[in-house]
């Protein structure tokens, strides 16, 4: 007798959520395991808006949906552990920029790595199964809803 996989009765959203958190849980695994200790998403996502160029706190909060106090904070963290700091501001004042440290960078480079090594291990196993890798429709699904101009990922689940 063979049962139902009750996946295939799920709600899409519920499935992308499932899928994003699977494939999130085994990157955060990987990079502990790589030696970067106690970094959330949120972090990574943070570390990814300063790749092209150092920001003010304010504009980090923007970009990640947070306020200024959480954004803040989430900076204070990252300092600590040595993955950012702070620089005075080209027009001087108060105003602090935040820009990565080597340790981010080489957090970035392994990270990189990390989510590119899983999925061509993700690609394999559904190539395995006769499937492919559905970029192309999960691409089709996020123009559809958001048009030509993407939001940014934040973490605001």
């Amino acid at each position: 007798m063979t049962t139902r996989d009750p996946l295939e009765d799920t709600e899409l959203t519920l499935l992308l959520g499932l899928a994003f958190q699977s494939v999130l849980t085994e990157f955060t695994a990987r990079l502990e395991a790589a030696g970067h200790h106690g970094l959330r998403p949120v972090h990574g996502m943070l570390l990814q808006a300063l790749k092209a160029s150092p920001a003010t706190s304010t504009e980090l909060a923007d970009h990640l949906g947070v306020t200024k106090q959480a954004a803040g904070q989430i900076v204070d963290g990252l300092e600590r552990r040595g993955y950012v700091e702070r620089l005075p501001h080209p027009a001087g004042g108060r105003r602090k920029l935040v820009a990565l440290t080597p340790r981010a960078e080489e957090h970035l480079r392994v990270a990189g790595r990390v989510l590119h090594e899983l999925e061509a291990e993700l690609a394999d196993r559904l190539a395995g199964a006769g499937l492919d890798l559905p970029r192309t429709e999960l691409a089709a699904i996020v123009r559809g809803l958001s048009g030509e101009r993407v939001p940014p990922l934040r973490p605001g689940w």
